[in-house]
């Protein structure tokens, strides 16, 4: 499906680059060294979390593992919730297209299957594992807290607001 026959591109047909309040979801990758998958951004050329919005008549669960399979290859069967991100701060973006938008995101974690690789997109230009103390300092905004939240969910089982 092209950009232009989602329910994104639909709406911006309609409204151009005016400011969008999005629903989506993200899912935070881990290995069994404990290390999490970033993918190298194909709009913004970053590091950033795979993620992506939902298509009408999608639950979040059916949606996060549709945009995984479109981002990394790869389904997960197991999406486990540890927090939500709203803070405009960094969940405000500018697009290089000029379209604006502003997310609020089910954040989701899942384990990654060993021996098994991520497959680059159109919306994913690489891959890495990384240690969640030593991320690379071309990220997204919200990628540090994001990963700091699924931490100290990790640690204390508590549902992390962001």
């Amino acid at each position: 499906m092209s950009f232009w026959d989602s329910y994104i591109g639909k709406l911006r047909l309609k409204i151009g680059n005016d400011l969008l309040l999005l629903p989506g979801a993200s899912c935070l990758f881990v290995n069994a060294a404990g290390q999490v998958l970033l993918e190298r951004r194909s709009d913004f050329g970053v590091w950033g979390i795979p993620g992506g919005n939902m298509e009408p008549g999608e639950d979040i669960v059916t949606g996060t593992r549709r945009e995984m399979l479109e981002e990394t290859g790869y389904e997960a069967p197991d999406l486990f919730p540890y927090g939500y991100a709203s803070d405009p701060a960094t969940k405000t973006l500018t697009y290089p297209n000029g379209h604006r938008c502003q997310y609020f995101i089910l954040m989701f974690w899942a384990p990654w299957p060993a021996g098994r690789e991520p497959v680059a997109s159109a919306e994913s230009l690489a891959f890495a594992w990384h240690a969640p103390d030593s991320l690379p300092t071309d990220c997204m905004p919200s990628v540090p807290g994001s990963i700091a939240a699924y931490q100290r969910f990790a640690a204390t089982g508590i549902f992390q607001m962001i």
